[in-house]
């Protein structure tokens, strides 16, 4: 009963996946009585599956607040098609599912630089040998994987400026090319300059748009995030005393 839902996170959200991605998930929970009585930490950890796929575990009012945060690795989850969710939740959830795009434009100001910012995280771990990159770098030089995800960061955030539903930046128009770079189709010295080139045109996008874009949020959001997760929590709590 503490399970709100587990939603896929990843590739195949973005019509990117391939026969050997992983299946990531983000599991959702909630607090039991006695977490809120003692004022522990609400969860937010990683579990790592023994085919090295993760569980990504979050408190739902930890979750509620990333909505607000913008981060598009958080918000995919209102839209993918891979989700179980408690039926005792489902109404709640719903609530999300049907706002989703008026949530992903809560804050538009803080959704661009929050892109911008994966897009910086994406560019510094081109050649970045952790354990996780090490293999590909000892064979290309870089990551291939990181080179696709700032390109596919870059389409994203043009799409999204230009006022293209969230649904549909989702779905990259150059899937074959970005597994292609994922594949790793470029040579170092190609791929330092095709992220260089991609990082400065994401600056220059972000930086017009923030000159002329709303810095509003958007109130009724806040109202409905707040009452969503009330609900959840109420209804958590009271089926655990009962």
């Amino acid at each position: 009963d503490r399970i709100v839902g587990i939603f896929y996170q990843g590739s195949g959200n973005y019509g990117l996946d391939t026969p050997t991605s992983d299946v990531d998930t983000k599991l959702i929970i909630t607090p039991t009585f006695h977490d809120l009585a003692m004022n522990k930490q609400p969860v937010s950890t990683t579990h790592v599956r023994a085919n090295d796929e993760h569980i990504d575990f979050k408190d739902v009012r930890l979750y509620i607040q990333t909505f607000r945060k913008q981060n598009l690795n958080f918000l995919e989850i209102l839209f993918t098609p891979y989700a179980i969710v408690n039926p005792i939740y489902k109404d709640e959830w719903d609530r999300l599912v049907a706002a989703r795009e008026l949530i992903t434009h809560y804050d538009p100001v803080r959704a661009i630089k929050s892109m911008q910012g994966v897009a910086y995280t994406k560019y510094k771990q081109l050649e970045n040998k952790s354990p996780s990159h090490i293999e590909a770098i000892e064979k290309f030089g870089y990551s291939p994987k990181e080179l696709h995800h700032l390109l596919r960061v870059e389409e994203y955030i043009e799409r999204y400026i230009h006022g293209e539903s969230y649904a549909n930046c989702l779905l990259s128009l150059q899937a074959d090319f970005l597994k292609h770079v994922k594949g790793g189709c470029y040579r170092l010295e190609d791929a330092r300059w095709v992220a260089k080139t991609s990082i400065d045109r994401i600056d220059r996008m972000c930086e017009e748009h923030l000159e002329t874009c709303s810095h509003e949020v958007d109130e009724t959001v806040n109202a409905l995030l707040d009452d969503v997760q009330y609900n959840i929590m109420k209804i958590a709590i009271e089926k655990e005393i009962r």
